[in-house]
């Protein structure tokens, strides 16, 4: 089992991404700010993380340390068992982490098929039948981007559809783990709900590891565990039956 400790867990062999005595400092003009201190916690396969804590908590930039997006100030950050500065952050971003940012970053000049097919080409992910325009169109299909809205301009989409898409992106990738920063904000409470389930199911049948960011109590509630950050301390919040 994973925990929030101040000695890291050795024992998990489910273990895909381990932060081991991670801090990290922002330096300004007149003072340094700690805002993560001394994190040690082993994220596991086939479990869907939820993130909660305050705005300014630090939960954007774990995230950004966990995806490779940012380096911790010491400490590190491990999948499989290899340093994410050893095994290369481009390399982990391509082939093994996928992020939903809380903005989208869809590439505005793209449609929404483009968008979800460049992102396969990119990574080198091959549908295992069929081809990504065809893997591309049933995944948005499943989230409510039906062909006509597919093939338009991203700008021309609702930010919930926008954020559908940004969903997709990363899911067409088959990542061993998937980032998720606030994916449920921009959406109303339906799509919200299948966004959970696809979340869970990914986890569950898939064994992929998913960490969501998020202020939702539902999606927190549905999560296989919590973990809160708070004055750059994480714990994991006992879950209530």
């Amino acid at each position: 089992m994973a925990r929030a400790t101040d000695t890291p867990d050795t024992t998990t062999d489910a273990a895909v991404l381990r932060l081991r005595r991670v801090s990290h400092t922002y330096t300004g003009r007149r003072r340094r700010t700690t805002v993560l201190k001394d994190i040690d916690y082993a994220l596991e396969r086939g479990t869907l993380y939820a993130i909660l804590g305050p705005s300014g908590s630090g939960k954007t930039t774990l995230l950004s340390l966990a995806s490779g997006l940012d380096t911790p100030t010491s400490g590190t950050v491990s999948f499989d068992g290899r340093d994410l500065k050893e095994l290369g952050l481009g390399r982990y971003r391509n082939k093994h982490a996928a992020t939903v940012f809380q903005q989208y970053n869809l590439l505005t000049y793209m449609t929404a098929l483009q968008n979800v097919t460049c992102a396969m080409e990119i990574t080198g992910t091959r549908p295992t039948s069929g081809s990504r325009r065809a893997r591309a169109l049933h995944l948005l299909e499943q989230f409510g981007i039906d062909r006509a809205m597919a093939t338009r301009n991203v700008l021309r989409l609702s930010g919930g559809q926008q954020q559908r898409v940004a969903i997709v992106r990363a899911i067409a990738c088959d990542v061993d783990i998937l980032f998720a920063d606030e994916p449920t904000g921009s959406l109303d409470e339906d799509t919200a709900q299948g966004i959970i389930d696809t979340f869970r199911a990914l986890a569950h049948d898939e064994g992929t590891c998913v960490v969501v960011v998020t202020h939702s109590q539902a999606l927190a509630a549905r999560s296989d565990r919590t973990l809160v950050l708070r004055k750059g301390r994480l714990t994991e919040q006992p879950k209530t039956r």
